[in-house]
């Protein structure tokens, strides 16, 4: 590692944990109604007398109905598919570190992209965010928030707009509260400086399951469809239409890298002058997208490992795979192809492709409005649920990537095929 990159981190993070070093710590403060020991997980009470017994239940969380969850936001370095490092602010995933350790926990520990979320319908969601602050440019003060993209029904206070709601400073959290009422593919990102923070590497894929995935197994369902034990859904469609095998979250974006150097070293470049040239999928470009374990940890980053996503497809054929594609790129329009398996569309924007009941008066379904296609287009902030039958396909690999041919590169690795493309591999 260069001296001047050492420096450049050492001298931030001792500034920044004599700060936390302060009472300010105590700040950090998990709200969870399953979690009695302030670690925000509600599986690993420690037993310890009758209180301490009660709560250790296994099912304790299932019994009131709650999912939990802690983030921080900061900084830290992902790797681009060239090997050039790039400075970000994001998420990490602190469930289950004790409050005291947060703060340290979260240093350098920004994802890309940031940890998937994924919960049930009908479950309450407490969602704590920790502002642990930027070591490597501590002369920022930037609030975090997060912003639950197209959860309807917010309250203000937790939509994570700064004008309307809250804003989280460093060394401060507030736990969010969802109440989960809608099932389908969301997305989620810091609304603080929202094109900044956004470009620095904030944003995340949020998916809310079915309440039909919890039928008694032998549950009949229209056109003759009979729930089994393990079936699993995108939507409560009402005919198995959209039942699947196995999942995968896919999350379009690309960087600037001219935006982030800037940022690392003096301050953000103009908004209108963002020209994105890193296209990825999951936080990687080819053919880092078909290594199916995290990538190795950046030396910028203190060795903290931050882009652990794969975006590398495998199914065993006759599955139906579903793919919970969202593209949070800022400033592009993506289009993703798969050529050779076809895919069906069956939402978009977290909601089902189908008409509404003719009548009103049910049971009966409104007309299934979802199409095959061999591709999907999606502007930022979209989110599509697509299906891909692998029944009567071949063994063997088969691609899924940009239309745009300009987006098949690293930055300016044009002669090589890089960027927003990754396999999927039927067995």
């Amino acid at each position: 590692m260069r001296a001047e990159t050492n420096f450049r981190i050492l001298a931030p993070l001792i500034c920044l944990a004599l700060a936390w070093a302060s009472p300010a710590a105590a700040q950090v403060k998990v709200q969870c109604p399953c979690d009695k020991n302030g670690d925000g997980d509600c599986l690993d009470i420690k037993s310890g007398g009758a209180a301490a017994t009660r709560y250790n239940e296994p099912n304790l969380a299932a019994s009131l109905g709650v999912q939990c969850m802690h983030l921080t936001g900061g900084d830290g370095f992902a790797v681009m598919a060239d090997g050039r490092p790039q400075y970000m602010f994001g998420f990490s995933d602190v469930t289950g570190t004790p409050q005291a350790d947060v703060p340290t926990a979260g240093l350098l520990a920004a994802q890309w992209p940031a940890p998937t979320i994924a919960v049930d319908q009908g479950k309450k969601f407490y969602l704590t965010l920790t502002n642990v602050g930027m070591v490597i440019r501590p002369d920022l003060f930037d609030p975090h928030s997060v912003h639950f993209h197209g959860f309807p029904q917010s309250s203000t206070v937790f939509d994570g707009l700064p004008e309307s709601g809250v804003a989280i400073n460093q060394g401060a959290s507030l736990t969010y509260f969802y109440d989960l009422v809608e099932p389908g593919t969301y997305m989620y990102h810091c609304h603080v400086e929202a094109t900044e923070h956004m470009q620095m590497g904030m944003l995340g894929t949020l998916y809310v399951r079915p309440a039909q995935n919890n039928l008694v197994p032998g549950t009949a369902l229209a056109g003759g469809f009979v729930h089994q034990a393990g079936y699993k859904y995108v939507y409560n469609d009402g005919d198995g239409s959209t039942r699947y095998d196995v999942e995968y979250p896919i999350q379009l974006g690309a960087w600037d890298p001219d935006f982030h150097d800037a940022s690392w070293t003096v301050q953000p470049l103009p908004f209108a002058m963002m020209w994105d040239r890193y296209p990825m999928m999951n936080g990687r470009g080819f053919p880092d997208t078909i290594n199916p374990a995290a990538l190795p940890a950046p030396v910028e980053n203190g060795n903290i490992v931050s882009q652990r996503v794969s975006s590398l497809v495998t199914a065993t054929r006759g599955q139906k795979v579903l793919l919970r594609l969202s593209n949070l790129n800022i400033t592009e329009v993506h289009t993703l192809s798969s050529p050779s398996i076809p895919m069906r569309v069956v939402g978009i924007d977290a909601k089902q492709l189908r008409a509404a009941d003719p009548d009103g008066s049910g049971p009966q379904l409104g007309e299934n409005l979802d199409y095959t296609t061999n591709s999907v287009t999606m502007g930022g902030g979209m989110s599509a649920d697509v299906i891909l039958d692998t029944s009567g396909v071949p063994a063997g690999e088969y691609y899924l990537y940009a239309s745009n041919l300009q987006y098949l590169a690293n930055n300016d690795e044009a002669a090589d095929l890089g960027g927003m493309m990754t396999k999927i591999v039927i067995n």
